[in-house]
């Protein structure tokens, strides 16, 4: 293939490096929002430092702490116990026939793993023309084979398949869940690099985690201010989708010369 003049090629690479900075900085943007709502969570959730009465951080300040049995640690005075399952509406996946399975588009989006897993949105790889179990759009999607732990949103509905798990809140508080299984990945992680490999983690397994469960006011605060990060995290996450496929598509046409650029 012939290549333009050095003078186009300029061109060209000033309209991509235009739309490449756009997606870098929606990254980062992203990045440090999840971050933001990371670290609130560890603040109230994980150290109990939430906002008391008085709007002081409640453990630090003095605030009551009692001895929770099936934890088997201190925990705030008004706070229960849950399982994941009592908390969680969680589908295990399971993967279809392969001969079902393709990439031109027939039948539902299929996601077999965490190798279809992007920063936070899978990549639309395969369909299947025979789902077995759907996840919805906005669900939780769950590695539950090695690496075990690893964090994707279904931005579609879509089938699983084994590698996978789907989970969404029954009260509604799909932002305080998301970063409760956050949470669960830090402790998968100090396990692997303990030693303790998990290879994959079972339905039972992961309908049995135990964790400290909040007041609803205080569900209620976080996911407010939560729910506002993750909006614009999928914005701009869109958005990325859409300027990678531009990019994609305008590539090979500027460098043919089908199209110019002023």
């Amino acid at each position: 293939m012939q290549l333009p003049r050095l003078s186009t090629q300029k061109k060209i690479a000033a309209v991509l490096s235009a739309l490449d900075a756009k997606i870098d900085c929606n990254n980062r943007i992203n990045a440090e929002l999840e971050a933001m709502a990371k670290t609130l969570y560890d603040y109230w959730f994980v150290q109990f430092d939430f906002p008391d009465a008085n709007g002081k951080p409640y453990k630090s300040s003095g605030g009551k702490m009692v001895y929770n049995p099936t934890l088997k640690r201190e925990i705030p005075d008004g706070w229960g116990d849950r399982q994941l399952s009592q908390i969680a509406n969680i589908t295990m996946g399971t993967s279809p026939i392969g001969e079902s399975l393709n990439d031109s588009g027939e039948g539902v989006i299929f996601f077999q793993g965490s190798t279809d897993f992007g920063w936070q949105f899978p990549t639309v790889r395969l369909y299947t023309t025979q789902p077995a179990r759907m996840a919805k759009r906005g669900d939780i999607l769950l590695s539950v084979r090695a690496p075990v732990g690893d964090l994707n949103i279904a931005h579609l509905d879509c089938c699983i398949g084994r590698g996978l798990a789907a989970l969404n809140s029954k009260d509604g508080f799909d932002g305080f869940l998301f970063y409760v299984m956050q949470y669960f990945k830090t402790i998968f992680d100090r396990r692997n690099s303990e030693g303790t490999t998990f290879g994959s983690i079972t339905k039972d397994d992961l309908h049995s985690l135990p964790l400290a469960y909040p007041t609803t006011d205080l569900l209620k605060k976080y996911d407010e201010v939560v729910s506002g990060y993750n909006q614009m995290i999928f914005t701009r996450s869109m958005e990325n989708q859409q300027l990678t496929q531009l990019r994609d598509w305008l590539l090979p046409l500027l460098m043919n010369g089908q199209v110019t650029v002023a």
